[in-house]
């Protein structure tokens, strides 16, 4: 039984105990975008180089981050869809500001070109932090680009194990070949050179814009007998293999545009991505693919 003296001292207990401070518990810091960076440059698998063009283009690195967008290409409208879904980090494959270096010098009025100027406010009303990574995902082992345009393709069994640019296929057409990749990864407009009948079964695939160079040693190897990239010279790739087809070489190409021919190489970096980032959400933002083809017309 509580006595009236028992009572007084257990309320001036619970009195004193709330005047005396209340310890604080220390809240975890937020993550910020170049914290982001650094654990992707220990998780990449691949020296860090100093010589690259994967440094941050826009922001302060030192910003805390809300949401990760990753991209294959920064685009205006990229860039919209991301900042309406609350992400703030952006990380895009390829440039930003119309240059490989992300520097205006060939646009006639430099910084004050009216493009250049909105797209640089737009980023800057909302904060947003861009840093490209190239270099680096294209240097792991396997290219990152490569094995998510692969899984995209659902290419794997078919895959060269000495050399993951190549393919042997089953045999198909030419046209039936272009088809097929086009529905897999939802091309708009897509162009071919070559014969729409001939047979293939042998094929290397380069994404992006590997130059006439690379282009040319691989349509070079005897067995290989349709190049599918992303983009490339008209008189450069586009012309050697035209030559081809008219000297009766059983040789084609396939063009499919820039974006969609390393798309899904930077959704695969998206899943990657979560792989050692939890404490924000990490969002694939897909580039729209910029062409469209009007309906043909016939003139009678």
């Amino acid at each position: 039984m509580t006595t009236v003296k028992g009572a007084q001292l257990s309320c001036s207990i619970a009195a004193f105990m709330l005047l005396l401070p209340v310890p604080l518990v220390a809240q975890p810091k937020a993550l910020t975008a170049r914290q982001v960076i650094e654990r992707i440059q220990s998780h990449v698998g691949v020296p860090w180089s100093s010589d690259t063009v994967d440094t941050f283009k826009a922001g302060n690195p030192e910003t805390p981050v809300t949401g990760i967008a990753v991209t294959m290409m920064a685009t205006l409208d990229v860039l919209k869809r991301a900042a309406a879904s609350g992400n703030n980090l952006i990380i895009t494959h390829e440039p930003t500001f119309f240059s490989h270096l992300d520097k205006p010098d060939e646009l006639a009025q430099g910084e004050r070109d009216p493009v250049l100027s909105e797209k640089r406010a737009f980023i800057e009303k909302h904060r947003l932090i861009i840093w490209r990574f190239h270099d680096h995902w294209h240097a792991r082992k396997p290219d990152g680009i490569q094995a998510g345009m692969v899984h995209a393709l659902g290419w794997e069994k078919f895959q060269d194990p000495a050399n993951e640019y190549l393919f042997r296929m089953p045999q198909s057409t030419l046209e039936a070949l272009a088809a097929n990749i086009r529905a897999h990864l939802r091309i708009r407009t897509m162009r071919v050179v070559g014969d729409p009948e001939m047979k293939v079964t042998r094929i290397a695939m380069s994404p992006g814009a590997s130059g006439f160079g690379r282009e040319a040693q691989a349509l070079e190897l005897p067995d290989v007998e349709v190049l599918v990239l992303g983009e490339t010279r008209e008189w450069e790739t586009v012309e050697y293999v035209a030559d081809a087809v008219n000297e009766g070489k059983h040789k084609a190409l396939i063009i499919l545009g820039h974006i969609p021919s390393e798309q899904a190489g930077m959704e695969e970096c998206a899943r990657w991505l979560k792989g050692f980032v939890s404490e924000v959400p990490v969002n694939f933002v897909p580039a729209l693919e910029p062409f469209w083809a009007p309906e043909a017309v016939v003139n009678k």
